[in-house]
């Protein structure tokens, strides 16, 4: 009995840094276990949700860029065609000229030969290009609706990713093509959005029609 009279508690002190520090400690522990990303993890219907919608968007990703290629491929094709025409033009114009050095009466009246000749090659190359822009254009919108669909997507996943266990798991972005109404309406004459995305098009054309009367030119004059 004396010594359990004797023996006294000794108190360890804490000074005010270890107090904040263990406090900053538990705030940390709090807010980890209140994060949205954790109570996705313990949600089974928003962690499936998430997975799916981050799969959906890896291979809307890997679709985009596959388009994007298909696309820039097309573009040089195009410029290839373009710059084929141009040099033949160039080659023939040049022959015309170097033949009409002979007997210009022969040649004079023979004009329509090389002229057709050049006009039915002009238009094999234009048909060409024609398909090209078309094919081109295709791709680029079925670009464009991808993009949208994938920024659709990255949208849902964040608010998904902010909301937590509170996200509605019956909402679904925007896909298929569908797009939020724009406050400005945009107003397109579809002629003029034609010429616009064929420009190519008729500018090879129109050339083409210009080296007719150059022909007759050179030969007759």
């Amino acid at each position: 009995m004396a010594e359990m009279k004797d023996a006294h508690i000794v108190e360890i002190p804490v000074d005010e840094e270890h107090q904040q520090k263990l406090s900053s400690a538990l705030q940390t522990i709090s807010a980890i276990q209140n994060h949205p990303l954790a109570e996705i993890s313990q949600s089974s219907g928003h962690f499936l949700l998430l997975k799916l919608w981050q799969r959906e968007e890896d291979i809307s990703g890997r679709r985009i860029s596959r388009k994007e290629s298909r696309k820039d491929a097309v573009g040089r094709e195009i410029f290839q065609l373009c710059c084929f025409f141009f040099v033949f033009h160039g080659l023939f114009l040049t022959i015309l000229f170097a033949s009409s050095s002979s007997v210009a009466g022969d040649r004079c009246q023979k004009w329509w030969i090389p002229s057709i000749l050049s006009f039915c090659t002009s238009l094999v190359i234009v048909f060409l290009v024609q398909l090209k822009l078309c094919r081109y254009w295709k791709v680029d919108r079925q670009l464009q609706r991808d993009r949208a669909e994938g920024r659709a997507l990255t949208r849902c996943i964040q608010e998904l990713r902010m909301k937590g266990a509170s996200f509605d798991l019956s909402k679904e972005p925007l896909m298929n093509g569908k797009r939020l109404k724009s406050s400005s309406v945009e107003i397109k004459w579809r002629p003029l959005t034609w010429c616009s995305n064929y420009r190519v098009t008729v500018f090879l054309f129109c050339f083409a029609g210009l080296v007719l009367p150059c022909c007759r030119f050179i030969l007759c004059a």
